[in-house]
This record gives C-alpha cells, sequence and structure tokens, in this order.
C-alpha cells in the first residue's frame, strides 16, 4: 500500500492545508518548546520506576515540533511503516498522486488534533544523534498550547502530565522490542492484496448483512465487513494492542500523576470532559472515518483492563503480558480481565 502513495505530494499537501496554531510570541513559544523537551526527559524516571520498564536503557531525547513538522514526520513514518520507498519517489502515476492528495489531507486534520506522539516507525538513523533507536517521541506545541488554554489548567503542570502518556509509549516499546516488529507484520496481512474480486468484496458484505452475524458498531463493523477474515484478524489483534497500549498509558499517568503533577485532578476531570464533548456533524462524520471515536474507545477499555488486572495481581505479575503475542489479551479478554488472569497467570 505505501509504494503506491505519493508521500512526498502527502507531506507537500499536508503542511498547505495544516491550519496554523494559536497565537503566540517567540518568547512564548521557546519557552514551551523548552519545557516538553525537559519534560520528556524528567517524566521517564517515574514511569520506569511505576512500570518496572526499561530500566538501564538510555533516555534519548524528543522532537518537539509544529505542525507542520508533524506532517513531516508523520509522512516518513507512514512511507516506512507501508513499505513504501525511503528515497521519497514512492507513489509513481495517477494512482499515486490521488493517494498523495487524501493522504495529505489527513494528516492535515490530524496535525492539528495530536498533542503528542511516539512513533516507531521511523527509519533507523534518521536522527544522526540516536542512530540504533528506530522510534522517537514527537510532541507538537501549537497544539498543546491550545489545548492547555481552552482547559484553563496550569501550562507546566499539563505539558508534564502529556509527556507521562507519551513517555509510558516510549517505554513499552524500548522495553519491548518484539512489539514493533508484531505490529509490522499485522500491517503486511492488512495491507496486502487478497487478490479479491469486486463481486467477492461485495458478496461477503451481502452475506454479512443478510446473515444476521453479530458485528462491531461504527468503523470498526466496516472493516468487518470490508476484511478478508485473515485482514480482520489482524485488524483485531491491533485494536486488542492498541487497547493496551493506551490503557496501559492512561494507568501510568493516574499513578505517577499525585507525586509529580500539582494539579493533576483538575487536568484529568477537564481532559476527560473534553473527550467526551458533542462535537459539529462534520467532525462527527471525519472522526468516524478515521477511527478517532474507537482510539477513545480505547483507552477507557484499555485503562479500565489494566486497572482491574494491576489492582488484583500487581504491576510485577501484570508485566508478563509483554512476554510475547501469546501473553496479549484477547478480545474475550480485555473486557473480562479475570479471563486473561486465568489464562495466563
Amino acid at each position: 500500500m505505501g509504494a503506491r502513495i505519493d508521500w512526498s505530494l502527502a507531506a507537500t499537501v499536508g503542511k498547505r492545508l495544516v491550519r496554523p496554531g494559536p497565537k503566540v510570541t517567540e518568547y512564548t513559544l521557546d519557552a514551551a518548546q523548552a519545557e516538553l523537551a525537559d519534560a520528556a526527559v524528567r517524566a521517564e524516571g517515574p514511569v520506569r520506576e511505576v512500570t518496572g520498564l526499561a530500566d538501564g536503557l538510555r533516555v534519548p531525547s524528543a522532537l518537539v515540533v509544529d505542525r507542520r513538522g508533524w506532517v513531516d514526520a508523520a509522512s516518513q513514518s507512514m512511507r516506512s511503516m507501508l513499505d513504501g520507498d525511503d528515497d521519497g519517489e514512492s507513489g509513481g502515476g495517477l494512482s499515486g498522486k490521488v493517494g498523495g492528495l487524501q493522504a495529505g489531507g489527513l494528516l492535515a486534520f490530524l496535525a492539528g488534533a495530536i498533542l503528542g506522539q511516539y512513533d516507531p516507525f521511523t527509519p533507523s538513523g534518521s536522527d544522526a544523534s540516536e542512530p540504533s533507536n528506530p522510534g522517537v517521541l514527537m510532541l507538537v506545541t501549537p497544539n498543546i498550547i491550545a489545548v492547555e488554554r481552552s482547559l484553563r489548567v496550569v501550562p507546566s503542570d499539563f505539558r508534564l502530565w502529556v509527556c507521562l502518556h507519551e513517555v509510558t509509549h516510549r517505554v513499552q516499546f524500548s522495553a519491548n522490542p518484539w512489539l514493533r516488529q508484531y505490529m509490522l507484520d499485522n500491517i503486511a496481512v492488512l495491507t496486502s492484496d487478497a487478490g479479491e474480486s469486486v463481486t467477492d468484496v461485495v458478496a461477503r458484505i451481502n452475506s454479512a448483512v443478510r446473515g444476521g452475524a453479530k458485528r462491531e458498531k461504527g468503523v470498526i463493523g466496516v472493516m468487518q465487513m470490508l476484511q478478508t477474515p485473515e485482514q480482520y484478524e489482524a485488524f483485531t489483534r491491533m485494536m486488542m494492542l492498541g487497547t493496551l497500549l493506551e490503557g496501559h498509558a492512561d494507568h501510568v499517568m493516574d499513578a505517577v500523576g499525585p507525586a509529580q503533577v500539582p494539579t493533576v485532578e483538575q487536568i484529568r476531570a477537564s481532559f476527560d470532559k473534553r473527550r467526551t464533548a458533542p462535537r459539529n456533524p462534520v467532525q462527527r462524520i471525519i472522526r468516524a472515518l478515521i477511527g478517532m471515536d474507537a482510539k477513545l474507545a480505547q483507552y477507557i477499555r484499555g485503562k479500565a483492563f489494566v486497572d482491574e488486572v494491576v489492582g488484583t495481581v500487581g504491576m510485577e505479575r501484570f508485566n508478563t503480558i509483554w512476554t510475547d503475542a501469546e501473553t496479549l489479551p484477547r478480545p474475550d479478554e480485555i473486557d473480562e480481565p479475570s479471563r486473561w488472569i486465568a489464562r495466563v497467570l
């Protein structure tokens, strides 16, 4: 799939379409960037202590960017993740241009919504100072400033709070390098050409609709009908992993927060209210199409799972979950953590 998208065009279009961030003085912007870089380093110690992961590993620096910088980094990551050419010449021909335009529009939309992101797919050597580290933690300064202003929270507290979540993702992957390849293997299945004709796809959709089989809601249910059984299994594995990673990060935020972030209770309450706030019809349609509401459900379900397992067996035994693919939670376990405990522990 990656080779059929012109990622150079996607980056160009995304940077042209992305909306400017909030108005700030150069002094305020520089101060925020410096504080975020420092917070990303300071968050590492408490996260490692609470999780029991990544002890002894070097603490890498974060990439603090604006929205256009995030578009550049994300397009590079997507090219690498989807196995496009690394020379920027992927996606030749008309279909590549169309794909590039579509990807650029999506990147522009997301560039205004992402606060921070750990990207495990950035090609090795993209950061000359860390040639052996394939992943990078990105923090999007204008988006963080915009949200902290809208929530009316203490900026320094909010910035550290965001870093606690994203650093947890970095620690998850640093301590468990197999996760990156596991994701790549499933993405390869998802993006492979199944060799199906349009007739085959239509027949499967008709069968699903008429058969009355239980389907998920929203965009996940659509994926269930459109994908082959093998692709949907890979999709489900990715959803379960994402639910675990996001829930674990939210759990760690709340575990670390009270000792590190004085106003954490206000921040959590305001942020959760923002997550579930009503949106206009256009926003709801876009969020549904790109799966952002499904991602919100990942935070909620995943955190409930991690909270219960850690509360029952403790963090040390919970960490058995990172052993390999067989110890990750299954779909019937994510909402019933006792099933995972019985199977794995």
